[in-house]
């Protein structure tokens, strides 16, 4: 059996910030590997660097060492800039909903511009495919025409996932975006996701700081701690025979793991 190459290779990346108390290791020599529909989870506690991962993974952030490779491409060492296929193709998801909008543009505007940037094409058109896309994912053809404001956190966030879906990226990078949500609306963003995942053929880097949420969503965990990775592995491996003294600690200090039962974890 041909072994299948990864879409995403991260290879010893490393990101340095400055202050007044001196130098601050975020991203410290840290590598892994996201293969075709695969949806990963990158978890560890608030100040770890998770999120710094996820801003040099989508380009938002120059690392201070190490390489960043999509679809073959190393995106670190393009001096060019990244090309707008590869952009289109690696999409994110950011925490706030309410703030991921402009609150001056209705909701199916918002989300064309997913694609307005990728594809020529007339305004109608645009509006088809962004209620389209809204629908998907769970709104209404009416909530096009609400602005932010007018909808709840989930609805919101909805929407943003129809934004990041419009190009059909081949990765997927979702940024801690239930924990702003309480947990009814949270368990919905996640069938919604593993639905899409699968609908779509989409990879997907799934970030938080809850081993429980990413228990339900991802077949594997990596988990940061102090800008580095310390373990990672399938999620029954790391839920039931953790190695890393730092797991060990992490799972002990959550009172309720929700899929507990590790032989029907995917």
């Amino acid at each position: 059996m041909v072994e299948m190459a990864p879409i995403l290779v991260v290879e010893n990346l490393c990101k340095r910030f400055y202050g007044n108390s001196g130098i601050v290791d975020a991203v410290d020599n840290v590598s892994f590997e996201i293969y075709e529909g695969e949806c990963a989870g990158l978890i560890g506690e608030s100040g770890s660097g998770k999120s710094t991962i996820a801003a040099l993974v989508a380009g938002l952030l120059p690392p201070d060492g190490g390489s960043v490779s999509f679809l073959g491409k190393c995106l670190t060492s393009d001096k060019s800039g990244r090309p707008q296929k590869l952009y289109r193709n690696l999409q994110m998801i950011f925490q706030n909903p309410m703030a991921a909008f402009n609150p001056r543009y209705k909701m199916a505007e918002s989300v064309a511009e997913g694609l307005r940037y990728y594809e020529r094409l007339p305004s109608k058109r645009l509006r088809e495919l962004a209620v389209s896309y809204m629908e998907m994912c769970g709104l209404t053809p009416g909530d096009g025409d609400k602005y932010p404001w007018q909808l709840s956190g989930g609805e919101c966030q909805r929407a943003a996932i129809a934004r990041a879906i419009i190009s059909r990226p081949r990765l997927l990078i979702c940024d801690e975006i239930t924990s702003a949500l309480d947990v009814s609306i949270q368990k919905q963003i996640l069938e919604l996701l593993a639905d899409l995942q699968k609908r779509l053929n989409m990879s997907c880097l799934f970030i938080s700081h809850d081993l429980a949420v990413v228990s339900q969503f991802c077949q594997r965990v990596m988990v940061m701690h102090d800008g580095r990775l310390v373990e990672s592995g399938p999620v029954a491996d790391i839920i039931g025979r953790p190695q890393n003294e730092y797991t060990k600690r992490l799972l002990a200090s959550i009172l309720t793991v929700s899929c507990p039962d590790t032989e029907n974890i995917p």
